[in-house]
């Protein structure tokens, strides 16, 4: 009886590994119908690019005005930042004439026409 359920255990776990590799061949086939999907994507792409050209400058065109923008803009906040910063260190004596100084030329430049 105990060689039965030797032959049992080893039954299932035969059974179990057929799953497993059932479950890993079915992985297998979605992973294929995803590869080839991607190279359908990137060779419609690829074609769609040398089709449409005008289609591919205005995308360009219209990222990297959205990228000068983005960095304009980030740049006026982090300049915005820095001399409210630097304002603090006013009462410093030696730095803190330094950045009145800065302070009084930056003035004086945007009161200019």
């Amino acid at each position: 009886m105990d060689s039965l359920s030797s032959t049992d255990r080893l039954m299932q776990q035969i059974d179990q590994v057929l799953e497993e590799l059932q479950e890993v061949r079915k992985v297998n086939e979605r992973m294929h119908k995803i590869a080839m999907f991607l190279e359908d994507i990137r060779l419609a792409d690829v074609i769609q690019n040398y089709t449409a050209p005008r289609k591919l400058l205005w995308i360009n065109f219209l990222a990297g005005l959205a990228r000068g923008l983005g960095l304009t803009i980030g740049t006026a906040i982090v300049l915005a930042f820095l001399g409210s910063l630097l304002t603090q260190f006013l009462s410093i004596p030696i730095l803190g004439d330094y950045i009145r100084q800065l302070v009084e030329y930056v003035e004086t430049y945007k009161q200019r026409p």
